[in-house]
This record gives C-alpha cells, structure tokens and sequence, in this order.
C-alpha cells in the first residue's frame, strides 16, 4: 500500500475530525448544567444520555457501513476530552460506551445484524473479566456478575467475559440488555454519575456467533468479514487502555480553566498579596499544571498516531510499541493527576467544598487514574520488561 493510498484510507490521521468534535464541545453547556444531578442520581442524567446519542457520540469508532463515524482514535480522544471538559463522569461512560461499541461491532456479521440491524444506535457497555459459562449446543449458557460495568444504564447491550476451553481462554459474549439486572453497587466518591454498578446475568443462552475469543482479538483478528473498517484493524488492548485517559486530559483542561477565570483576583490569605497574580507561589504552581497538561496531551496524540497509523497500514502494533503505549497510558494518568493537584493547590482549601466544580473533578480523577488499565507501574514493569528482552508478559498487551 502506497502512501497516497494511505492518506486516502485515513484523511485525520495525526488530527482530530474538527466537526464531530465540535459535537462535543457543543454539548459542554448542557453537560455541565446537569453534571451535579448526576453524580447525586449516580448515573448522568437522561438529558445528557439523549444529547449524546443523538450527536452519534457512543458511535464513534463503530463504522459508517454500520452507521456510526469510522472515527480515528485521535478524533475519539479529543471528543472525549471535550466531555471531560463538561463532567468526568460523562466523559468516562462516554468512552467506554464508544470502545465497547466499536469492539461489538467487529463480532461476526450475524451478531452485528443482532446488534444493529433493528437498533442502528444501539450502545455496548463492557466488562472483560470472566463469569461463569457452561457449552451447550451452538453456544453457552452464561451466569455471573460482572462489577464495574460503567454505563450500563445507558446500553443496549453489554460485552461480558467468559471463560473458554474450561478457563484456559477468556471469551467476549454479546448479550442483550433485557439478559441482565443492574444490582447498584457502585457508592464511591469520585466518577459518581458514572454508574459503574454490577451486571447480573441468571443462565442466559449465548449463541457461537455473538462470542469472540479475548486473545483473537488481541492480536487483532476480528470475527468481522469487513477488514477495511478502521476498527477491524485497529489495536484493541491499545485502545482499551488509552481511551480511559482522554477524560484525564478534559477535566485539567476545566481545572485549568476554571482557575484561570478565578484565582487571578483572588486574596491570598495571610500574606501581603492582595491578588494571586502578584504571588510568585501561585504562578509557578499554575506554570506547572499547565505544562503537565501540555506533557499529557503530546504523549495522548503520540499513542493516537502509533494507533491511528497502523490501522490505516493494516498492520498489527509491533510488541515493543504495545508495550510502550501500555507505559505511557500510566504516564499521561500521572501527569493529569499531578496537574490537577497543582491546580488545587493554587486554589487553596475552599476547593474541596462540595459545591465547588473543582472537588469533582479531583476526586474524579483519582478515581480515573487508579482504574486497572491505567496503573503506572504495572505499565512501567510491562515495558520495560519488553526493552530488557524479556517477552512474557505481566499484563495483556
């Protein structure tokens, strides 16, 4: 494949879609309007649920051939982001709903027409660590909870894991909603609204069709018989990981926001400063935030590049490359938290009031940057086990 032919596959590799991003930024206001009653309600609020699916939001990285954008990751990055600016919580259930559903929609073509030939907005939560399943006949019967399943207030469906060849391989089922209860577990301090609650299926029948194999996916063969769709090619473990840091980066950017309109003027109590702008403490404190942000952010577009590029090539990411980007997901979780508690800082004690955005925020994202995913070290150990030559892995890449 030529590089000509390249650029046509993909025109916004290395740059965001501008309009569909623009779809999220449109929505801030309304975001932000109901950002407190979600996290009262724990899950954001029907209003917003419908604004997001009516911009086509959950369906960014779900293919055109389907309905949705065939977004590149960097587009669905930026988007979230622009969420995050809003709410974390939206932000967050925002990009699960969007990966899940871009995954569902590389299951075989009989469980995409399941999926989307009635619904063709329908949404997938996901939950990949395995239930119980017993083979029958042309499938499973499935039983379990699967906790943690961001969003699936919001799904239609939801990707759950089950184990396979008796545990020795892990499944990804499709199910429908009406296959599961919601059991509200989910009482937390931070990502609230995001109704992380617990999946309960009782003994629901599984077709072969609507499973696909974690590893298979992993090394990027999809049950799906479209290969040219962008998702079909696209890194899994990659994106699964790295979409969980886009709200990281909106919620500095509203941190940052927010202290930009209001320190300024601000008395800084107990000195002879009688404005933040004039204190060398503060300045330094804002310089320092905003340049983490500025780390955070290149690093992002780094992986969305790496991501975005071999997709377009139809190539599978290279180990030391997965390994990297599983690194540097833990690295742009570190600097967002490390700018936000800048920011904070700066502001003093009357940001932790519950009525003050920024409380949320912060404890939104040190909820965010702990998720399993996204730890630090287990990235760090992962990667540098790969560049000491040593290829048995410590987590799936």
């Amino acid at each position: 494949m030529t590089q000509s032919s390249l650029t046509a596959v993909r025109s916004d590799i290395g740059a965001p879609d501008a309009e569909l991003v623009g779809r999220a930024t449109n929505l801030v206001p309304l975001i932000r309007e109901y950002a407190a009653q979600g996290s009262e309600a724990r899950r954001i609020a029907p209003e917003v649920v419908k604004a997001m699916t009516e911009a086509g939001l959950f369906h960014l990285l779900v293919d055109r051939r389907l309905g949705g954008h065939g977004a590149s990751m960097r587009t669905t990055v930026e988007a979230v982001a622009e969420v995050a600016r809003g709410d974390g919580s939206t932000a967050w259930i925002t990009a699960l709903l969007a990966s899940a559903t871009g995954f569902a929609s590389t299951f075989s073509e009989k469980a995409r027409e399941d999926m989307f030939g009635s619904n063709p907005k329908a949404t997938s939560c996901g939950i990949f660590s395995p239930g119980k399943a017993e083979p029958v006949e042309g499938g499973y019967h499935i039983n379990g909870r699967w906790p943690y399943a961001s969003g699936s207030f919001a799904a239609d469906w939801a990707t759950v894991g089950i184990p396979l060849d008796g545990g020795k391989e892990v499944g990804l089922a499709l199910i429908p909603a009406e296959a599961f209860t919601i059991e509200p577990t989910w009482f937390v301090t931070g990502m609230r609204g995001s109704g992380s609650d617990t999946i309960v299926v009782e003994d629901h029948f599984v077709p072969e069709h609507r499973v696909q194999r974690f590893q298979e996916m992993a090394e990027g063969r999809y049950l799906t018989p479209h290969k040219d769709e962008h998702m079909a090619s696209i890194g899994f473990t990659a994106v699964a990981s790295a979409i969980l840091v886009a709200a990281q980066i909106g919620m500095v950017r509203h941190a940052l926001e927010i202290t930009r309109a209001k320190l300024p003027e601000k008395p800084v109590a107990y000195t002879n400063f009688p404005h933040a702008k004039l204190s060398a403490t503060h300045q330094i404190a804002v310089a320092k935030a905003a340049t983490n942000l500025h780390l955070a952010e290149m690093t992002l577009n780094r992986i969305c590049l790496d991501i975005d590029q071999a997709a377009a090539e139809r190539r599978r990411l290279d180990l030391e490359t997965r390994a990297r980007i599983r690194n540097d997901t833990g690295v742009v979780a570190e600097l967002a938290t490390r700018a936000i508690d800048e920011l904070v800082n700066a502001n003093g004690s009357g940001s932790f009031a519950e009525v003050n955005v920024l409380s949320r925020i912060w404890r939104d994202s040190s909820i965010a940057a702990r998720h399993a995913y996204v730890s630090a070290d287990i990235g760090r150990e992962a990667y540098g086990r790969v560049l000491l030559g040593n290829e048995e892995p410590t987590t799936v890449l």
